[in-house]
């Protein structure tokens, strides 16, 4: 999947000239197999782990400090944290929520949560680059990706009791799409006028088959 989407960048920018933005979850076999594929195709990419699985790591720090029914947990994490991350301030968060829990004296089964946000952020520090992304204008978060697989897919395909080929959920969710998309009118008359040159040919070489 990820060579095929590799496949699909190059097919629209075969002299990689666009700036080509990678999200991914944060697994390291996402990670990984994507570093590998750009190396490959000698192309530059820039690799940004979705904002929201960070904040997951954040949240778990957060209840070493309040109460998951403490609406200040929130607050902390949002202001005092989150903003420090989509600024550029990623070792400045994890310094500052370790020396909280150290200052706090917190046991090791109240820091657990802590423990995982440093190691999470050490090891994913070089794709948490947030604020050149938002000065560029590139997503930091995948939510629109899913947001599409879930109108474009799951409300079509995901039907109690349906039962889907291969080809023909391919050919269904390329429709889609294009119906999706504004694209059908258009598609539509390419569509008759293919289909037309098709006839004809075939008709064509039947008659040279005929009189040969």
């Amino acid at each position: 999947m990820i060579a095929a989407a590799f496949g699909q960048a190059d097919a629209r920018d075969p002299a990689h000239r666009r700036c080509r933005v990678v999200l991914a979850d944060g697994d390291r076999h996402q990670i990984e197999p994507v570093e590998a594929e750009a190396a490959r195709r000698k192309v530059t990419i820039h690799l940004i782990v979705d904002l929201i699985h960070v904040i997951e790591y954040l949240w778990k720090a957060s209840w070493c400090f309040h109460a998951k029914d403490n609406p200040a947990a929130e607050d902390w994490g949002r202001a005092e944290h989150a903003l420090a991350l989509l600024h550029g301030r990623c070792a400045e968060a994890t310094a500052r929520i370790a020396r909280q829990a150290d200052d706090l004296g917190l046991t090791t089964e109240r820091c657990g949560g802590v423990e995982e946000w440093v190691r999470y952020l050490a090891n994913k520090e070089p794709y948490l680059g947030y604020a050149q992304a938002l000065e560029q204008g590139w997503p930091i978060a995948t939510g629109v990706v899913e947001s599409a697989c879930r109108h474009l897919i799951a409300d079509h395909f995901n039907i109690t009791g349906s039962r889907w080929s291969v080809e023909g959920a391919e050919a269904l969710l390329l429709l889609r799409a294009v119906i999706i998309n504004g694209d059908f009118e258009e598609y539509w008359l390419h569509h008759v006028e293919q289909e037309h040159l098709r006839t004809r040919q075939a008709r064509h070489q039947d008659g040279y088959a005929l009189t040969a």
